[in-house]
């Protein structure tokens, strides 16, 4: 099971009352990612993280770590605190164009596999707030345009049903993949966060059974919640089941990307936390490759419910 991490959950984070473990660089990321065993991969922030490419290479090959993903940050500047891409003064949608461009330019130069967006700015806090019309059409349009921008580096969108808007203009699987049959543009895909699907009201399996079947790529996120907030809990901690399946479904897919994940450790140990995600997602992994698929699949096909429950209590609780 290939394993990396945003690394900017191994510096400092923060929210509306705390701030969260001590200020790190670049540099000092990519040291702690080294120290837990399990993770070879690296998702870096744009513009934010990156730096200048031939020192952030050299690092990478100093500490062993390879490039997951880009991915380019489009709601912290001031000019896109209201949003990005759907916002009606076109300066700002091609300044978000040009975040999008940049981030798979430094991609180009890191050899970074894909870049991943998740446009969390965009969409509406009060109702009559926006023009849903334009917002659509405008979203279509610019993300459109960045993704046909250097095409052998796919764009990924990441669905997130609200934060930091009360509710986001790309806020479910469903959503993203209507974005993408619009845009028509195949070097595109959807970045599956496990939690964001958790908390959309989804089963992360079906979503991403539906992005395979729907012909785009697809890029997985792992972490955990309770259903009622991202609170990028390690993965495993809430929803053992679900987590379980969707991995059964990236296997049977053939999934061969990064599990990364955006889990927070906030008050506990850095490294201590990301081993034990690590550890946890390696054996669920295994005992999901120890697993029989045809026989679950057969007794699906045969609509041998009960069954399916004994199996799911003997092979994957192992009660």
């Amino acid at each position: 099971m290939k394993q990396g991490i945003i690394i900017g959950f191994l510096g400092q984070s923060q929210d509306r009352f705390s701030a969260y473990q001590s200020p790190a660089d670049t540099r000092q990321k990519l040291e702690l990612a080294a120290q837990v065993e399990g993770f070879s991969g690296i998702e870096m922030i744009y513009p934010y993280e990156t730096g200048e490419a031939g020192e952030t290479m050299a690092w990478m090959k100093e500490f062993n770590l390879e490039f997951a993903a880009i991915n380019v940050n489009i709601k912290k500047e001031d000019i896109f605190v209201p949003g990005a891409l759907s916002r009606p003064d076109k300066e700002i949608r091609q300044k978000a164009i040009e975040y999008i461009k940049g981030a798979k330019d430094y991609a180009e130069k890191v050899g970074a596999p894909l870049v991943t967006c998740c446009p969390l700015a965009d969409g509406y806090d009060h109702l009559f707030q926006v023009d849903y019309r334009s917002a659509w059409r405008f979203t279509v349009e610019t993300f459109g345009e960045a993704a046909d921008y250097k095409p052998e580096i796919p764009l990924f969108v990441e669905p997130k049903f609200n934060e930091t808007r009360v509710h986001c203009q790309i806020d479910t699987t469903a959503m993203a993949l209507l974005m993408l049959k619009e845009i028509g543009n195949k070097a595109t895909g959807v970045t599956l966060d496990f939690g964001h699907s958790m908390y959309a009201s989804e089963n992360p399996a079906r979503s991403l059974v539906s992005i395979a079947e729907s012909g785009f790529l697809y890029y997985i996120h792992t972490n955990d919640n309770d259903a009622r907030h991202d609170w990028d809990l390690a993965s495993g901690t809430r929803h053992f089941l679900h987590y379980a399946e969707m991995l059964f479904y990236a296997k049977e897919l053939g999934y061969d990307r990064y599990f990364t994940t955006d889990a927070s450790p906030r008050i506990f140990d850095r490294v201590g936390y990301f081993k034990r995600h690590t550890e946890f997602s390696n054996a669920l992994w295994d005992l999901i490759g120890e697993l029989d698929r045809k026989e679950f699949f057969d007794l699906m096909k045969q609509e041998m419910s009960l069954e399916l429950m004994d199996l799911v209590k003997e092979k994957i609780y192992r009660l």
